[in-house]
């Protein structure tokens, strides 16, 4: 298990074909006001790659997008809702196809109202995880070996939590409910961006 350090980009050719892992460090938590600052992706292999964004970035990065976009690789996400809209303010593409781990937890694990990531790491790994370096200073000059663990530990455990919540999907006959939700989550993400965080435009009043 190795976490790679990189600036601007990731470098082609790191990550093995198939689902991705992906989590993003803003400097705050609207998207579009404050910026990205990292973006973590996992293969699942075993490797963790964090991309920092400087401030003044131009936020090219082809590689990383050239991944992001494309539409034959799944990419796995803790609130996909979060990082789609992070992603798309920018770096301009859309994500997608989407699994949120957080909207299959809810979905499933109905008999409690704790469905952050730390909470379903320990259930369902029996891993612990610090959230010590939450809400830490992204954008800072050094990231510190602690943000980098905190970091890399977003998207460490996304492959294997998505095999048992699958499991529990199947089970309780919500996988079509759930493939539903996270087609819409591209546009949920995008509706946070132009404006409606909160309303719900569906709603009758």
């Amino acid at each position: 298990m190795t976490i790679h350090f990189h600036e601007e980009d990731l470098p082609a050719g790191v990550l093995a074909e198939g689902p991705v892992a992906v989590d993003t460090e803003t400097m705050g938590l609207q998207p579009g006001r404050d910026r990205l600052c990292l973006v973590q992706i996992s293969d699942g292999e075993g490797d963790e790659h964090l991309v920092r964004f400087g401030p003044g970035s131009d936020f090219a990065a082809p590689n990383l997008k050239a991944v992001l976009a494309d539409p034959a690789r799944l990419k796995l996400y803790h609130f996909a809702r979060f990082d789609l809209a992070s992603i798309h303010a920018y770096l301009g593409v859309v994500a997608a196809p989407v699994y949120c781990t957080k909207i299959a937890s809810r979905l499933v694990r109905t008999y409690t109202d704790r469905h952050g990531l730390k909470d379903l790491v320990r259930e369902l790994l029996g891993v612990e995880l610090s959230k010590q370096q939450q809400s830490s200073d992204w954008g800072a000059p050094v990231i510190t070996d602690a943000q980098r663990e905190y970091a890399a530990s977003d998207v460490r455990y996304l492959h294997r939590m998505k095999s048992q919540l699958d499991v529990r999907l199947e089970r309780e006959g919500r996988m079509t409910i759930a493939q539903s939700c996270f087609d819409f989550l591209p546009a949920r993400a995008l509706l946070d961006l132009e404006g409606w965080p909160e309303v719900d435009i569906f709603a009758h009043a």
